[in-house]
Formats: structure tokens, sequence, C-alpha cells
């Protein structure tokens, strides 16, 4: 399958049917508040860019049983809007995606420290815990101590995984003899995040951010932009290679995306089949 440059869309990373998902609600249902999407709309939605009928039923279903999405029948219709679980998990996306900016230019020097211990049997629940911190900007300094820059208030995470009594965290500033860029190489992959940012703006960089199916091209940029930014922990931009690749990579997300905004809005418009939910 091609988009609307001729680019074969399979040259990009995978795309997971939850995640573009995702980035279909929140780009053109979380700020419609109470509204419901027809199961069709969706169906038509993802498939401009790859995602079979099948795929995206069973990820409906998937995300109302994980308590994501909300349906209401109407008639022979279904329709999808999101829980209030859902408009949070949303709009911290929104926050990283379009609030914060790629490269931590105003770090102050302090550094959160977690540390955690976890019964050997509680697998589900430690592999939970470290997907929250990573997507926190957190990164494991030794096995049961994870830091991430500034002071990162982790208190909802920890109490919606109901491990409170399990977890200390502590804000502090490293001693002046502390080697911050070794520890920094040596807590974070900083080669396979540089290769990400380096590869989205490779694929983006030429897009002239117009085309046939504008909403198509939006759900791509963004499910990429948010799948490379999700492991970034916005380290201090002083301890960073000086041709750190994340600044020209928003660059060009920010262009593509102030490109595609309102035609991806007017389509969506169009063609989405919508009601209001009670």
């Amino acid at each position: 399958m091609e988009d609307d440059t001729g680019r074969d869309a399979s040259e990009g990373p995978q795309q997971r049917p939850q995640s573009v998902m995702l980035a279909f609600f929140g780009n053109h249902v979380l700020e419609e508040g109470d509204v419901g999407v027809s199961s069709g709309s969706v169906i038509d939605a993802l498939g401009r860019v790859g995602i079979g009928e099948q795929a995206v039923r069973s990820t409906l279903t998937r995300m109302v049983n994980r308590g994501l999405l909300h349906r209401r029948r109407e008639g022979r219709k279904m329709f999808f809007g999101l829980t209030p679980q859902a408009q949070r998990v949303l709009d911290d996306g929104r926050t990283r995606i379009w609030k914060q900016s790629a490269v931590n230019d105003d770090w102050d020097g302090t550094w959160t420290l977690l540390g955690f211990s976890l019964p050997d049997a509680w697998r589900r629940e430690r592999h939970d815990l470290r997907s929250r911190l990573a997507w926190s900007g957190f990164g494991a300094l030794y096995s049961g101590l994870w830091i991430a820059p500034g002071r990162v208030d982790v208190a909802a995470t920890v109490e919606d995984l109901g491990l409170a009594a399990h977890v200390k965290v502590f804000h502090a500033e490293a001693a002046a003899f502390t080697d911050i860029e070794r520890m920094i190489r040596d807590t974070w992959d900083l080669d396979s995040l540089a290769d990400r940012y380096a590869a989205f703006d490779a694929r983006w960089t030429a897009h002239p951010g117009t085309g046939d199916d504008p909403l198509a091209t939006r759900l791509r940029l963004v499910d990429e932009w948010l799948g490379t930014i999700r492991s970034d922990p916005r380290l201090p931009a002083r301890h960073l290679p000086p041709d750190w690749p994340a600044r020209a990579a928003q660059e060009t997300f920010r262009r593509v995306a102030a490109q595609t905004e309102e035609p991806a809005r007017a389509m969506a418009r169009e063609l989405l089949e919508t009601i209001r939910l009670p």
C-alpha cells in the first residue's frame, strides 16, 4: 500500500492497531466531548492506513474490555466513545506530543529517583510498572532503582497500579564528581533513540504535507511520532551530543502536522458518523 507521496507504507515502522486507534480518537474525538463514532467510520479511517476490518473490530473489543472505550448500539449500528480512563491517557499523550518539546533545554539539575521491590511472583505488576516508568522518562540506573531528569510526579501512576507500599521516591541532585554523561549512556540507549529520530526525520522531511488523503497522512504522522518519543526520557540537552537529531525531527513533525491539521479535520467532519453520548 502506498501513501499519498508514493512511498510504500511498509517502509515505516510497523503500525499497531491500538496505537493507531488511539491516534485516531486523540485527533478526532477527544476534543469533541461526549461523542461516539460508528464502528464503520473507525474501520474506514484505519483502513486508509492499511489496517484491516477484522483487526479494527478486535481492537475495538479489546479496548472496551480494558476500560478504554464504551459502546452504545443505535439501531443496527454500534458507536464507540472514550471512557474517563482513555481521556486521561490521551490527555497525557497530547501533552507529550503537542506541548512538550522533544529537546529539554531548561533542565534544572534535579533528578527523580524511584526504588521498588516487588515479590518474584508479581511479574505482571513489575512489567506494568516498568512500562509506565519508561513512559514517564525513567531509565533503570540499577535493577530496582530507576532515575528520570527533573521532578517527576509518579504518585498517580503508583496509586493506579496499587504499588504505593512497594515504591520509594526521592528528588536529588548529582554530586559534583558524578559523570552525568556516562551515567546517561549507561542508563539509556542513546544510539537507538537517535536512530529513531533520524529515521523519522528522513521519512518525513521531504513530505509536502498535502495530498489526496490528509486524514491518513496525519494518522501515520502522529502515530509514528508518538512511537518515536515514547521511550525518550527528555534528557537534558546540555548532556547530549551537539548534533542530537531530536530537534530536527521535531521541526519536521510540526511542519507536516501544521499542514495537515485543517484538511484532516475537514475530511473527518465529512466522513465520520457520530452521535452524542449521554
